[in-house]
């Protein structure tokens, strides 16, 4: 099967093809004899009844510094494409949730990798929210009153933005400390989106592992240790991979939520789980694939495009 694929992504040169999951994609992609055309986010419209991109045929390869190459700029309705990645980073903001509403109307025959109705539906930190007895304590308000009872409750809490990602304004706020006020005070110049508060989970010392879950059946895992002195663990603040098993409840967590994804379309999601508790599900770009592969010898993209190819010949 050779497959039309767009990927919509943030600007390919900066990316890291020994640690980006979007490159690895579209390497794999190409790998297997499928067509890719490129673009980024602000390059989609809607024009003449269609969603339509601005982009280029793209060729990858493992070079460092010399990992892509675009042929000439051209125009198309994504209808032409048999596959449509959304792969941009958040922040998960209009500018974002605009990009879902246009790629719901790619057509019929188009298979959108994640399903973009349900990725605008289930942002990640609140799908969790459906799975209480999976999660630690957890409260999402915008009333500080309601984030100061919630600390009252607990004494040792996580506060961070709702919408972010990569660990960016994620502060943890001991039994002692009293900046959540001031806290609230900065957020709330920035926008008027709600907090999300969690219980700390002492266990994050040992590492936050990244579970990747390929059609709702588990792929494997890797393990994100924070770097010293640090409570996140996100890669990009420096946390470091580590190869990890998966425990019982790593694999009852899974059962639990499989499913929905799957029959959702969400094809490629990353779950965070720190200790026994499940804290985030990443439907938006989630990445952990090249470290994957390094530890394990799984060839994760693949299995990600065969899912896909699955799901293309089902489709009429």
């Amino acid at each position: 099967m050779s497959l039309k694929v767009a990927i919509q992504m943030d600007p390919i040169g900066p990316v890291n093809i020994d640690a980006d999951s979007s490159f690895r994609i579209a390497e794999e992609a190409q790998a297997r004899g499928h067509e890719l055309f490129y673009y980024t986010p602000d390059r989609l419209s809607w024009r003449d009844g269609a969603v339509r991109a601005r982009g280029w045929p793209l060729r990858v390869q493992r070079v460092r510094g010399d990992h892509f190459t675009l042929g000439e700029e051209t125009e198309h309705p994504l209808s032409q494409f048999d596959v449509i990645w959304l792969r941009q980073d958040p922040p998960f903001d209009m500018g974002y949730i605009t990009t879902t509403h246009l790629l719901d109307l790619a057509g019929p025959r188009t298979l959108v990798v994640n399903d973009p109705f349900w990725v605008r539906n289930y942002p990640e930190k609140l799908l969790v929210l459906q799975f209480p007895d999976l999660t630690p304590p957890t409260a999402i308000a915008r009333d500080l009153e309601v984030l100061r009872r919630f600390k009252e409750d607990h004494g040792d809490i996580i506060v961070k933005p709702l919408y972010g990602n990569g660990g960016a304004g994620v502060f943890r706020l001991g039994p002692d400390d009293r900046n959540l006020g001031a806290l609230h005070e900065l957020f709330g110049n920035i926008n008027n989106e709600p907090l999300i508060a969690q219980k700390f989970l002492p266990a994050v010392s040992r590492g936050d592992k990244r579970i990747i879950l390929v059609d709702g059946e588990v792929a494997g895992a890797i393990n994100r240790v924070p770097a010293t002195g640090e409570t996140r663990s996100n890669m990009h603040v420096g946390g470091r991979p580590e190869k990890v098993a998966l425990t019982e409840r790593d694999r009852e967590i899974c059962a639990a939520i499989g499913p929905l994804l799957r029959e959702k379309g969400q094809v490629f999601v990353g779950i965070d789980v720190i200790g026994d508790y499940l804290t985030e599900i990443n439907l938006t770009s989630p990445t952990g694939i090249q470290e994957l592969e390094r530890f394990d010898g799984t060839n994760v993209a693949g299995m990600i495009w065969e899912a896909i190819e699955r799901r293309c010949a089902a489709r009429p």
